[in-house]
């Protein structure tokens, strides 16, 4: 009887002390830091649902991680960074004094603010005159794939379809279609309906 009084209060021990160390888990949110500027993906799988470009230098909130990817967060944006891109921060952060930030963090960037802030990400990335081009939305013969999602955003749809060393896209924006091969765009027209 004594041997099972004393192995139920060890087992009850136990018990408690992994309840314990999972709520203070659960208290404690990890960071990292951007080492280069880095595509949020939506899915992991589609490396086409880019949602926006967080820059260099940035810290996200840590949600769950593999070996490529990092679950993140980042201005209400919930998506996936490539895990090369940042440095888990060693020390992590109460969840407490994640939710306290000072009321002028909170509040919305003005729209202002965040159009400066992609010219200036443009011109960092491709140069003015680029940078000018991409920042009003053009397109042009011989753009990569890259360079269409920073003037036009993620497309709608994307089809592809691979042919031997040839990857031929259809990229499909609301009223536009786009043709890749090889990740140069070729041409581009209204969708028929």
């Amino acid at each position: 009887m004594k041997k099972q009084l004393l192995s139920a209060l060890l087992l009850l021990l136990v018990c408690t002390a992994i309840a314990h160390a999972k709520s203070a888990d659960q208290n404690v949110t990890t960071t990292a830091t951007l080492k280069s500027s880095s595509r949020l993906f939506a899915a992991k799988d589609d490396l086409t649902s880019v949602i926006l470009i967080i820059p260099s230098g940035t810290t996200v909130t840590v949600l769950d991680s593999d070996v490529t990817y990092l679950h993140v967060t980042y201005e209400k944006n919930e998506g996936y960074i490539l895990r090369e891109h940042a440095v888990i921060n060693q020390t992590p952060v109460p969840a407490a004094q994640t939710e306290q930030t000072p009321q002028a963090e909170q509040e919305e960037k003005p729209a202002s603010f965040q159009q400066t802030n992609r010219l200036l990400y443009l011109e960092k990335k491709y140069g003015p005159t680029m940078a000018a081009r991409l920042y009003e939305g053009k397109i042009w013969k011989g753009m990569n794939s890259g360079m269409v999602k920073d003037s036009w955003g993620r497309a709608d749809k994307v089809n592809r379809v691979i042919n031997g060393n040839i990857i031929k896209e259809e990229w499909i924006y609301r009223g536009t279609w786009l043709y890749f091969e090889n990740n140069t765009l070729l041409e581009w027209g209204p969708v028929k309906k």
